[in-house]
């Protein structure tokens, strides 16, 4: 089966490694702005609508953080995809799926798509969480007391 095999781990067993990689990795701040066009109207057949499945499909991609660094040729192949990604929904036609899924992957859609990418999407709410205050035992019997005089 072909493939592009594993994809690469997120933490490197050697620090030369870490390093280097940390200084090739892109990073992008997610904002959820809107960017690129709007599906155009009047480029499908019988002045047909757009799959409301692709239409949210499509507005995805606009809103994603990858879209910052989209050029004008990504929209396009973008939107060529969309046309694949309208078939199949519209018409049942599944065999598309599998080339709308390497067409995205292209993009960095999944989290090993954006390894291989080396894009590391950073949110603002990507703050290490706070260190859990270690309770002692005695607070563990108090709760568990509680717990079990409310069972009675």
């Amino acid at each position: 089966m072909a493939g592009r095999g594993f994809a690469p781990k997120q933490t490197r067993s050697r620090a030369r490694d870490t390093k280097r990689r940390d200084a090739e990795m892109q990073r992008v701040e997610d904002d959820d702005e809107l960017r690129g066009p709007l599906l155009p109207e009047g480029v499908l057949p019988d002045d047909e609508d757009w799959h409301p499945r692709t239409r949210q499909w499509w507005d995805t991609w606009r809103a994603s953080a990858q879209a910052q660094v989209f050029i004008d040729t990504d929209w396009d192949f973008l939107l060529d995809t969309a046309l694949l990604h309208h078939v199949m929904w519209t018409k049942g036609r599944w065999e598309f799926a599998s080339e709308v899924r390497l067409r995205a992957a292209k993009y960095g859609a999944t989290p090993e798509d954006r390894m291989r990418l080396k894009l590391q999407i950073e949110t603002p709410t990507d703050k290490p969480a706070p260190a859990e205050t270690p309770r002692s035992t005695s607070d563990r019997r108090k709760n568990l007391r509680i717990v079990s005089e409310d069972a009675v």
